[in-house]
């Protein structure tokens, strides 16, 4: 059966059609503009979003398993919600739904919080499910690189406790596998849930030990306090936006997000290969400026 995947344009979902693909799943995405997609060749593309009822619905039409990812935008919950509806309407009864570690606890960040009631939707819906909960993506490093290189200063206020940052690609990874496994089960595989997680749980102090020794000079953490953070994200997104990932920031601090036990074998077990590494990302991003 067909495999629709939202949010296919993405730095989880792209990967997510790319792994599909390559197991020869048959796959259809749903996107905002054609267009500007670049996707394996047969793969099924339909024009719209998740508040395009039609074209949700045109969708949906033939398929038995979806992958959920909807951005953190004012509206996400009713993103969710209507989906969820369609899909159940249109006899989708498999999913594969993208949501965040601790999403049952960190309810007062807004988008953790819906992601939770998305996941209780899941449930209370009775649809055949794998709830994928990753921490905070490696790959976000790109978008503070320059203050870290030109600045020489770590600056997410990440804390002592420690965060266990996921690469994108080990995100997509199980939700590919997941999608084709709960789409090719005989029968209706209960709902599940997965903790996406990296293989280092790193504390600020020592994030900033990796850029000091990858740049061969001095970065030092900036500290727990989370207003230059929110200062900073509200230069280039809506202040809301900004706002929420400073309370975001602040439950790294006072909780951080830690493995549960048996969470990095259960990943590596699936994969069947080792986690992809904070420390070789950041070189990676080195290595780029250094060419550029």
């Amino acid at each position: 059966m067909t495999i629709l995947v939202t949010g296919a344009t993405g730095r989880v979902g792209r990967n997510v059609v790319e792994q599909l693909a390559k197991r020869g799943a048959s796959v259809r995405v749903l996107t905002r503009d054609p267009d500007k997609a670049s996707f394996p060749e047969g793969v099924e593309v339909v024009k719209g979003d998740l508040l395009d009822i039609d074209a949700l619905r045109s969708a949906l039409a033939g398929t038995r398993t979806l992958f959920l990812l909807n951005a953190v935008t004012g509206d996400e919950f009713t993103q969710a919600i209507i989906t969820l509806n369609i899909a159940r309407a249109a006899g989708v009864d498999r999913v594969v739904y993208l949501s965040v570690f601790d999403a049952d606890r960190a309810v007062n960040v807004p988008h953790f919080a819906v992601k939770f009631g998305a996941e209780r939707m899941l449930g209370q819906l009775d649809f055949s499910a794998t709830i994928l909960r990753p921490s905070y993506f490696i790959d976000n490093e790109v978008m503070i690189k320059d203050v870290i290189v030109n600045h020489g200063v770590y600056p997410m206020p990440i804390g002592s406790k420690g965060v266990a940052m996921v690469d994108t690609r080990d995100i997509a990874e199980v939700a590919a596998i997941e999608l084709i496994r709960r789409d090719q089960a005989p029968g209706r595989p209960p709902i599940t849930t997965i903790n996406l997680v990296g293989p280092d749980t790193l504390t600020g102090a020592d994030l900033a030990a990796i850029w000091t020794d990858l740049l061969g000079r001095p970065v030092v953490y900036g500290g727990d306090d989370p207003s230059g953070f929110e200062a900073n994200m509200a230069t280039f997104m809506p202040r809301w936006m900004a706002y929420e990932m400073r309370v975001m920031a602040e439950r790294y601090v006072s909780d951080g997000m830690i493995p549960d036990e048996g969470d990095r074998e259960r990943l590596t077990g699936l994969l069947g290969r080792p986690l992809h590494a904070y420390r070789d990302f950041a070189a990676t991003l080195v290595g780029r400026g250094a060419a550029a």
